[in-house]
C-alpha cells in the first residue's frame, strides 16, 4: 500500500499551515494573481526570470527539505502556459523567438529548476496525463514507485495563473503542492494514500488530504 509522507503547498493569499487549514475549511481563498514566492534562498540572478509556475514548484521541493538522491515525478495540466502564450504572440507579431525564451517554456522546466535549486542528482519524470486526469497523475505515480528501488519519490503538482486570453477557457487559481510517496507506514505522521476518485481536482485532493490531518509544511 501507498502512503504519504509529509506535504507542502503554496499559493497567493495563503501562508503557513494554519492559513492552509483555513483555507481546506472553506474560511479563506487562494488569489488569482500571478505573484510567485520570493525564492530568497536561491541566487537573484538564478530566479530573475523564473515563471510563476517554476518558482512555485522550486518552493514546495524546496519545503521538503529533500535530500540529493530525491526523485521527483511532476504532473501539470498546463506547463509553462504564460510564456507559451508570449512565445506565440512574438511569433505571430515579429516572426521570430528568443532562445532564452523558448528553453524555459518546456514543460519540464519547472522539475528541472527545482532540481537545480534543490541540487537534487535523483532525477525527474513530467507527465501530462490522458483526459486531463489528476487519478491517472497519481496512478503513474504509484506504478513509478512500485516499479523502481527508490523507497520513495517525490510528487509535485503546478499550474499557474491563466493568461486574461484564456479565461474564456477555463479558470483555476495558481497553486502548486508537493508530498512524498511511500511504500511503508513507519511514522505518526503519515496517512493512507487513498487515491482519488476518477472527477476529483488536485485542489479538492489538497484539501481532503489536509482535513485528513496531513499539515503543510513548513
Amino acid at each position: 500500500m501507498i502512503f504519504i509522507n509529509r506535504l507542502s503547498a503554496w499559493a497567493p493569499g495563503i501562508e503557513g499551515s494554519e492559513q492552509w487549514n483555513e483555507w481546506a475549511q472553506g474560511k479563506r481563498e487562494i488569489q488569482f494573481s500571478s505573484k510567485g514566492p520570493d525564492l530568497s534562498f536561491t541566487e537573484p540572478m538564478f530566479r530573475r526570470r523564473l515563471s510563476q509556475i517554476s518558482k512555485m514548484t522550486i518552493q514546495v521541493a524546496h519545503d521538503l527539505s529533500l535530500t540529493e538522491d530525491a526523485k521527483i515525478f511532476f504532473f501539470s495540466f498546463r506547463g509553462e502556459l504564460s510564456r507559451i502564450f508570449q512565445i506565440n504572440k512574438m511569433l505571430i507579431e515579429e516572426n521570430e523567438v528568443s532562445p532564452a525564451a523558448f528553453s524555459l517554456s518546456v514543460f519540464n522546466a519547472p522539475a528541472a529548476l527545482a532540481s537545480m535549486a534543490a541540487g537534487l542528482k535523483g532525477g525527474y519524470s513530467c507527465i501530462y496525463p490522458g483526459n486531463n486526469s489528476f487519478s491517472q497523475s497519481l496512478t503513474i505515480a504509484k506504478a513509478a514507485l512500485l516499479g523502481s528501488n527508490a523507497e520513495k519519490i517525490v510528487y509535485i503538482y503546478a499550474d499557474e495563473e491563466i493568461p486574461e486570453e484564456y479565461k474564456t477557457f477555463f479558470r483555476s487559481p495558481p497553486y502548486a503542492v508537493s508530498f512524498g510517496l511511500v511504500l511503508s507506514k513507519n511514522e505518526d505522521e503519515k496517512t493512507a494514500f487513498p487515491l482519488p476518485e476518477e472527477n476529483e481536482s488536485p485542489y479538492l485532493f489538497l484539501k481532503n488530504i489536509i482535513k485528513g490531518g496531513l499539515c503543510v509544511s513548513p
